[in-house]
């Protein structure tokens, strides 16, 4: 399902990025199935907000939630079933968007993308594999790094972002809907709950001290494969007395 998701999206998203003849084009698609809280005010467009799930400003948008989706979601998907996880994925991102509504309701600017469905995705998957190994790729210049950071910390410290953005970003600002992933995230989070108790608790926790089933991800190019040259000191290095100068 995580797949047919992926899938889903990326072909929704070519149909009308490369079919549509102008950005003027996009942006009246945009307005008749994205999701504006000021047609849901009035009672119309409730069809929105499923149809604003599959729809993604540009590239970056879209590459960005399907990478966090591919993530995220298969492991999710494997605990809850097929089914299961899809009620999961579309409920997480029908309360994103409410919340998005709530916040202001007389916007008029659509709201578009899977962020607060995958947004829900990262609040289950916190609550039930909080010690899965995040893998962090950081590059400066030519050096880079993969750092493992525990999930907690990784969703826990994205949380707080999007908290405090939304808090302090007035609504449209920027055209991010951070409390689209604030609500998707806390509906996530409250859903996952029966799946967690019906696996046992914390009892689930311990069997499986928090990490999901799968091989720790190795990287063999994170390690150079040139041959190491280790110096050797030369006979001028060394002073009178045989120690090195």
């Amino acid at each position: 399902m995580t797949r047919l998701l992926i899938g889903l999206n990326c072909l929704i998203f070519l149909s009308y990025w490369l079919g549509l003849p102008s950005d003027q084009a996009v942006a009246r698609f945009f307005m008749g199935w994205g999701l504006v809280p000021a047609r849901i005010a009035y009672g119309q467009g409730y069809e929105t907000f499923l149809t604003s799930m599959f729809l993604h400003g540009g590239w970056m948008h879209l590459l960005g939630n399907m990478l966090f989706l591919h993530v995220f979601g298969d492991n999710l998907e494997d605990r809850m079933g097929h089914g299961p996880f899809l009620g999961f994925y579309l409920a997480s991102g029908i309360a994103a968007a409410l919340a998005q509504v709530l916040d202001d309701p007389a916007s008029g600017v659509p709201m578009v993308g899977a962020s607060g469905a995958i947004a829900g995705v990262m609040g289950g998957y916190l609550l039930l594999y909080p010690r899965a190994r995040v893998d962090v790729l950081f590059i400066f210049i030519i050096f880079f790094r993969i750092f493992p950071i525990p999930a907690w910390v990784v969703l826990g410290v994205w949380f707080a972002l999007q908290l405090g953005s939304g808090a302090m970003t007035p609504t449209d600002a920027d055209g991010v809907a951070y409390w689209a992933h604030v609500g998707g995230f806390l509906a996530g989070l409250a859903l996952a709950v029966p799946v967690f108790l019906r696996l046992g608790g914390t009892g689930f926790w311990s069997a499986n001290h928090g990490l999901p089933p799968h091989p720790v991800a190795e990287y063999p190019l994170v390690q150079s494969r040139l041959p190491r040259v280790v110096r050797r000191p030369l006979p001028s290095d060394r002073g009178p007395w045989g120690g090195r100068r």
